[in-house]
């Protein structure tokens, strides 16, 4: 039984040190042949929208709207799988299967 605490533990202090990581590490999304770009930590806190200059039109503003939502959803899914690919290790530790972190 000690054994398994010890375990546990050593599996607690791994998948905090991969957190961690993971909040250091920046993913990025892009829309609109990369007009606009969404930066995101790895654990899924954006923390930086660009927009190029010429896709800001005001008569358009549902297109930028949109490239924004897109540019944002793509850095969260690679956030998502960067997670899924450094946490991937531990839950398999865990016997979860992958996502389940």
């Amino acid at each position: 039984m000690n054994q398994m605490m010890r375990q546990a533990q050593a599996l607690q202090r791994k998948m905090a040190k991969a957190q961690e990581e993971l909040a250091a590490e920046e993913v990025t999304g892009t829309a609109g042949g990369g007009t606009v770009t969404a930066t995101a930590t790895g654990n899924g806190e954006i923390k930086r929208v660009e927009l190029s200059p010429e896709v800001v039109d005001p008569e358009d503003i549902e297109m930028l709207q949109d490239l924004v939502t897109a540019a944002v959803s793509e850095a969260l899914r690679a956030a998502k799988d960067l997670e899924e690919e450094r946490m991937g290790d531990l839950a398999g530790g865990l016997g979860l299967p992958p996502g389940m972190l």
